[in-house]
């Protein structure tokens, strides 16, 4: 994802393997050190472009893949996959190659996971940037509605009752020219984004299975961290695209609302992942951010 980067693996007290991959040897604390994550069945892909602006910048990175994702182990026990565990790791993992405080990026419900971080580990945590995402019952707003109150239900038991067909055909979502257009068109400004990014978003998700999944969309359903957000006094810089139809701007604007020391900034044209629809636009927005603030 960027030059120069290290690739390891981190184990945790309950021995699973974290993949993570860092562009800095030692330490420099005249920059701040920046830590993604990234959303609901998705990838480092999603961060592609920050990752390669920033590393160019001179910035001190630090990737990684949550337990049972992708190059890290865990998928054998789904129900271990929980925010406050995935911030646990993050901030384990941070204590593993010295990182003493970092700027947490998220996006959609990396979201999640950075506030879940500033709740449980505020001292790490020097600042926030947090991309379309909510700090709300996803079950009640995803696509500005509460159908995902009654789609996720049947969904998750046709995942018992056939889980061999419902996996397979979870699995064929990135050769599926249906969904890649469906996907194209309500997640992301396709007249920006290519459809080499969407089917690589999509073979990944393949990747990971349903059960990773529902698992994560029920953690964004049980998240209880509205009491703590006024507590989070690190700067905080929330993001979206105007055009988003997974989280709309007004759930976004709230959680901005409740952080004490944050500010917006929304992309015209921009959809769930203006990370990648405008992403020189993001980046330099993001750049500002940590000059004025760090």
């Amino acid at each position: 994802m960027f030059q120069n980067s290290d690739a390891n693996f981190f184990k945790t007290s309950d021995n699973e393997q974290i993949f993570f991959s860092k562009n800095f040897s030692t330490i420099n604390h005249s920059k701040p050190i920046l830590v993604f994550n990234y959303g609901l069945v998705c990838s480092n892909h999603h961060w592609k472009f920050q990752a390669e602006y920033f590393d160019r910048k001179g910035y001190q990175i630090l990737i990684h893949d949550y337990r049972g994702h992708f190059q890290s182990t865990g998928s054998h026990d789904v129900k271990k996959i929980t925010f406050p565990q995935m911030a646990k790791d993050v901030s384990d993992l941070c204590a593993f190659v010295g990182i003493d405080k970092a700027v947490m990026l998220g996006h959609s419900m990396g979201v999640n996971i950075c506030l879940q971080l500033a709740k449980d580990f505020p001292e790490l945590v020097s600042g926030m940037i947090l991309i379309s995402g909510t700090f709300i019952n996803v079950k009640d707003i995803m696509f500005d509605t509460n159908l995902m109150e009654f789609i996720a239900p049947i969904a998750a038991l046709g995942l018992e009752k056939y889980p061999e067909i419902f996996k397979k055909i979870w699995a064929s979502g990135g050769v599926n020219p249906l969904v890649r257009e469906i996907i194209h068109t309500t997640g992301f400004n396709r007249s920006k984004v290519s459809r080499e990014f969407i089917e690589i978003y999509l073979n990944r998700v393949g990747q990971l299975g349903a059960d990773v999944f529902f698992q994560l969309f029920n953690e964004m359903t049980r998240q209880n961290i509205t009491g703590s957000l006024e507590r989070m006094n690190m700067p905080s810089l929330v993001m979206g695209g105007h055009k988003d139809n997974v989280i709309p701007n007004h759930l976004q604007r709230t959680l901005a609302s409740l952080l004490p020391h944050s500010e917006t900034y929304f992309m015209k044209d921009g959809s769930h992942v203006p990370q990648a629809d405008f992403p020189d636009m993001v980046n330099e927005r993001i750049e500002l951010f940590l000059q004025q603030k760090f």
